[in-house]
């Protein structure tokens, strides 16, 4: 079986009109579990709309929206020591706030011995940090960035 390589294929997020405009809809995963792409507009599941846009560097409507919402898409410095990333709470004064490399997916929040986290989904498989996640310390000056490119779809 020949594998993919991510970087042969690199990827960005964008505010852009999402697809599912275009198509009236996107098919749900029960019709497209695993299989290529072939719309078909009876088997839309939801529509997207347009997408909010989290007031950038703001870690607090991040995590009212993390609440209300559920996950967020957001961009990352994924500098060499997140790539290392193993466990717990990953605190880097010195990754960078302003560029961001990596997207990913915010799906919680937490406390671990008294340290603010954010629980993070990466795209690296399970056998990368804590089962495919990584806790990003949280309330710390937008730290990596997490809180500058923030945004989920309005279906």
């Amino acid at each position: 079986m020949e594998w993919i390589q991510e970087s042969s294929y690199p990827y960005e997020a964008t505010v852009s009109i999402p697809m599912s405009a275009d198509n009236n809809g996107m098919d749900t995963e029960l019709i497209l579990p695993n299989a290529s792409c072939r719309f078909h507009k009876s088997d839309v599941g939801a529509t997207v709309t347009g997408n909010k846009i989290i007031k950038k560097g703001d870690e607090e409507a991040l995590k009212s929206a993390v609440a209300t919402v559920g996950p967020i898409s957001i961009a990352i410095d994924a500098d060499r020591k997140f790539q290392l990333y193993k466990n717990g709470v990953f605190d880097e004064p010195e990754c960078n706030s302003t560029f961001t490399d990596h997207a990913v997916l915010i799906v919680g929040y937490g406390v671990e011995n008294g340290q603010d986290y954010w629980l993070v989904k990466n795209s690296w498989s399970a056998s990368w940090g804590i089962d495919g996640y990584i806790k990003m310390s949280r309330n710390k000056n937008n730290q990596c960035g997490i809180a500058s490119y923030a945004m989920y779809p309005l279906v």
